[in-house]
């Protein structure tokens, strides 16, 4: 039997991974309606791109549309959910329980996508013993206790960024591979560790310089 060959994501094709999941959401809602098929042109108008590129994206799923007829959406969904791991539970530690972590511990979205949080974190401890929503939170003093004891793959960092290299170290210490990284800091972390940065203030700044672009053609 021939050797299957290993598919390696090249740093150009972050952005499609990133589109992804937007892909799967649509794709479900058009599957719950009954639809059977769709067309990149369908596509492309609801994720406000070109067909050319949702075509490009939908090429990692290794699922082919018919001409005229569109892609199966079923098989698509497949092929999306295939691509991401979705059969498979990432299990996780939240740390930071204030108003943004506990809005990440009550977002369904991102459980539909696989990820299940097993204990938050945070240094208050009157938040100790709380459930958020069902997830039990324990003081920070246990974050190195728990993160040996506890087999997961990934840490949420939601804590100030003061904070934020003193908590990622303990838990590279404790074997955690993964940590997504929600404070301003720019972690260091060995080159077996992996640290994903949401730049909210980034994500603004785009923001503001497009509503100032658009303003002015409004106006006249």
């Amino acid at each position: 039997m021939p050797s299957m060959k290993r598919r390696v994501l090249k740093i150009d094709k972050l952005p499609t991974v990133r589109r992804l999941p937007a892909y799967l959401t649509l794709l479900r809602e058009l599957y719950l309606k009954g639809e059977q098929f769709v067309s990149s042109a369908f596509l492309a108008e609801r994720m406000e791109i070109e067909p050319i590129l949702v075509r490009k994206d939908l090429e990692l799923t290794r699922i082919n549309g018919t001409p005229r007829i569109g892609y199966c959406i079923g098989d698509l969904i497949k092929g999306i959910e295939d691509f991401l791991g979705l059969g498979e539970t990432l299990d996780a530690f939240l740390v930071g329980v204030g108003q943004f972590g506990t809005s990440i511990l009550y977002n369904r979205e991102l459980t539909n996508l696989g990820l299940r949080i097993v204990a938050a974190f945070d240094k208050d401890p009157q938040k100790a013993g709380a459930l958020v929503p069902e997830v039990p939170v324990f003081d920070m003093v246990r974050l190195a206790e728990l993160s040996q004891r506890i087999d997961v793959g990934l840490a949420i960092l939601c804590v100030p960024p003061e904070d934020a290299q003193e908590v990622t170290d303990i838990l590279v210490a404790s074997g955690i591979k993964g940590i997504w990284n929600f404070t301003s800091a720019n972690l260091v972390v060995p080159e077996d560790v992996i640290a994903q940065k949401e730049d909210l203030a980034s994500g603004l700044a785009v923001l503001s310089v497009k509503l100032n672009r658009i303003q002015p053609a409004l106006l006249d």
